[in-house]
């Protein structure tokens, strides 16, 4: 259940003193040569130097050997100093590992404006190299050191009856939005693939999972999602068999986020049917996981349908509004825009248990969506206002 589960894959993860204290901070994930990568990036305008160098290296050679990833600072909005810092960062693990340096990936998540100790980083890079192995104790430690507000680390893995598998990580527990959010992945598997097979399979599986996945309406500086396809098993999947193992593994990973939300109390899947295409819908979703006031009644165990209607009034035409069908945890509160009787006591109880439903039917379209997103508590409030 880790990175280093498929064949052709190394990890570690090491304390190298970028974080205070003697906490693991600096993972790193080794290939063996010819592996292909893909990767989706973040399309915030002010994305951080280690998503720059990624970017440019995967142009420049969908041959990977190695992802280095830190916890504790983005060296986002650093200006020259945070461009030179993940270049060296590259060119350091590729000295170590004898590749180019352009077969390296860096990621890195954390404060923003924070510059990156390369220092730190380079000893923690040698460490990291002496430390890496095979099996689920590395990946564990990979995983638990791209950390940040996390409480716990995220893993999964898929096993095909074919002969090949997948193995994935995540980090992400707040400033998470589509596209994406302060979040990182890189997902390993031993399946032979193409670089445009596996670029697209990503694409498509990022798109169901980690762009479905709204905690705070604050989309990142350093989302990264990588992956890295071997192909040390000599199988050569179904097209089908590996989208649908992808697309399992990334929501397995969205869901592992929106459950360990900063402050959160519950998870909140929110459901629209009816619309004109699936984006108009997930545009609806989006817009109705973004307002605090919605999330704030989540908080309280209020099926409060009215706030909702508040919310997509912003983006749907008055048609739309006007013949919502809403309903929480399966009971219907409001149809053609308006409000119908129910139980609210008892609904109120169902919602205050745990994670629960929403479903919105705006119509009779095709068009459907789900996003995920939680309540919103003074907790995440407080945990933001006190950090720097």
């Amino acid at each position: 259940m880790s990175v280093a589960v498929p064949k052709g894959f190394k990890a570690a993860g090491v304390a190298a003193g970028i974080k205070d204290g003697d906490v693991l901070d600096l993972a790193l994930v080794t290939a063996d040569p010819g592996t292909v990568g893909a990767a989706v990036f973040t399309v915030n305008s002010a994305a951080a130097a280690p998503v720059v160098l990624s970017r440019r290296h995967l142009e420049s050679t969908k041959q990977v050997r190695a992802v280095v990833l830190n916890s504790g600072t983005a060296n986002a909005a650093t200006g020259a100093e945070g461009d030179q810092a993940a270049s060296a960062t590259a060119s350091h693990a590729a000295a170590s590992l004898g590749c180019n340096p352009d077969q390296v990936l860096v990621c890195s998540t954390g404060t923003i404006g924070s510059p990156l100790p390369l220092a730190a980083v380079q000893a923690g890079l040698d460490k990291a190299v002496t430390e890496l192995a095979v099996g689920a104790e590395a990946g564990e430690r990979s995983a638990r050191a791209i950390m940040t507000t996390d409480t716990v680390p995220k893993q999964t893995s898929v096993v095909s009856d074919a002969g090949w598998s997948v193995g994935a990580m995540a980090k992400g527990s707040g400033m998470i939005r589509p596209d994406m959010a302060t979040m990182l992945a890189v997902v390993t598997t031993d399946a032979v693939l193409d670089s445009e097979a596996a670029q697209q399979s990503l694409i498509q599986a990022v798109d169901v999972s980690f762009h479905e996945l709204n905690v705070d309406g604050c989309a990142s500086t350093n989302d990264t999602v990588i992956l890295l396809a071997s192909g040390a098993s000599g199988v050569v999947p179904s097209p089908d068999d590996f989208d649908k193992a992808l697309a399992t593994a990334c929501r397995t990973l969205a869901v592992a986020m929106a459950q360990d939300a900063e402050g959160a109390t519950k998870m909140v899947v929110l459901r629209v049917s009816g619309a004109k295409d699936a984006e108009h819908a997930r545009h609806y979703g989006r817009t109705v996981a973004d307002s605090a006031l919605v999330r704030s009644a989540f908080y309280g165990g209020d099926p409060n349908w009215g706030r909702i209607v508040g919310a997509l009034g912003t983006v749907a035409p008055p048609g739309v509004v006007a013949a919502v069908e809403i309903a929480f945890c399966g009971v219907t509160v409001a149809r053609d825009g308006v409000g119908v009787p129910h139980d609210e006591d008892a609904l109120a109880e169902t919602m205050a248990a745990g994670d629960f439903s929403v479903h919105l039917k705006v119509g009779d379209g095709p068009g459907e969506a789900h996003v995920l997103t939680t309540d919103l508590t003074p907790d995440y409030v407080r945990f933001n206002g006190e950090r720097s």
